[in-house]
């Protein structure tokens, strides 16, 4: 039968329409051998719930609820903009969406925000954050009382989340390690690593990819230990301009997290032939110094398909229906391929 209706569904089934719709919603009240005959006429029938109308017809709404790092850090300021800009445009959909501040790289203190959700508060929660054990048990405490998690930019929480919406850091990693080669030809180099922190899946993730790439045979790259910044501008300054005093051999810098506007200060000083740089998210000053010539390549995580994608994914995982991994590939922004 083509696009059965519920009604099509009782009829098979020899119960009321009340009865099919109280099977369909879980709302109780209804005989085992009602229940199963529903049930057998569903899948005899083929019967796919139409849940938009579904939605419409019970005045569903939805209250997702992000938890974004806040403070003087570009690519969050991106993201939290991506996360503003689907407030008005989702109203439509009866999706209501809120934005609490954090701190950044600190799982600790996300777990203890949210802690103070309770039961039924919210359809569900998006989160950035990294590995911790308080994390994971204050995901696992949501997911237990109805409340799905859904991880974003960073996986974290992995045995208790319901979904990760983001790149894959491995690939993204392996993708500037492989620009880095490409950028020594066939001669010898030192590359730094720039990190955020080490517990932070992601950058753990692109560290490790990057080291894959510049092991390979046919290149003589040493990859040095990484400098670990906490995504501060004050730690990158100092920590990178010890480094480049300290060894004038590098060849290549690969920032992995944030700061970026001290490592683009000091690559500006730089006065003779300057390390080539690879490092993430298109912000307006990663663009600026890729328009000066000042880096050479960023590896965006597109955040506007990223909060996107979450949101719909969020409210599927909301209806209690199949998700299938949403796929976000990154870009590679040159100088010469900038949007406009």
């Amino acid at each position: 039968m083509p696009n059965p209706t519920l009604h099509d569904v009782a009829r098979a089934a020899g119960v009321s329409y009340s009865t099919a719709d109280r099977v369909l919603n879980r709302r109780g009240g209804v005989a085992e051998k009602s229940i199963l005959r529903v049930q057998r006429a569903i899948e005899e029938l083929g019967y796919q719930r139409d849940i938009h109308a579904a939605n419409l017809s019970r005045r569903r709404s939805y209250d997702f609820r992000f938890y974004l790092p806040f403070g003087d850090h570009g690519f969050f300021s991106v993201l939290r903009r991506a996360v503003e800009g689907q407030v008005q445009q989702r109203l439509a959909e009866r999706v209501q969406i809120t934005v609490h501040d954090v701190p950044p790289l600190d799982a600790d203190a996300l777990a203890a925000e949210l802690s103070r959700i309770g039961a039924g508060e919210c359809d569900c929660v998006g989160i950035i954050g990294s590995d911790s054990a308080a994390l994971t048990l204050a995901v696992e405490r949501l997911e237990g009382i109805g409340i799905p998690v859904v991880t974003l930019v960073s996986d974290a929480a992995i045995d208790a989340r319901s979904l990760y919406v983001g790149i894959d850091n491995v690939a993204a990693g392996r993708t500037a390690g492989r620009l880095l080669r490409f950028a020594h030809g066939r001669g010898s180099g030192r590359v730094l690593p720039i990190l955020g922190k080490l517990d932070s899946r992601d950058h753990r993730d692109r560290l490790s990819g990057a080291r894959e790439v510049l092991a390979e045979p046919g290149r003589d790259l040493h990859l040095l230990s990484p400098l670990e910044v906490l995504d501060r501008p004050e730690a990158m300054r100092e920590k990178l301009a010890a480094a480049l005093a300290s060894d004038p051999q590098i060849t290549g810098i690969y920032s992995i997290g944030a700061g970026n506007r001290a490592l683009i200060q000091i690559l500006r000083q730089i006065t003779g032939p300057r390390p080539f740089v690879v490092l993430h998210e298109l912000t307006a000053h990663s663009r600026a110094a890729l328009e000066a010539d000042l880096i050479d390549a960023v590896i965006d995580q597109k955040p506007d398909q990223e909060i996107a994608l979450a949101i719909q994914a969020m409210k599927t995982i909301a209806d209690q229906l199949p998700v299938v991994h949403p796929e976000v590939n990154p870009t590679i922004f040159l100088r010469d391929n900038l949007p406009a």
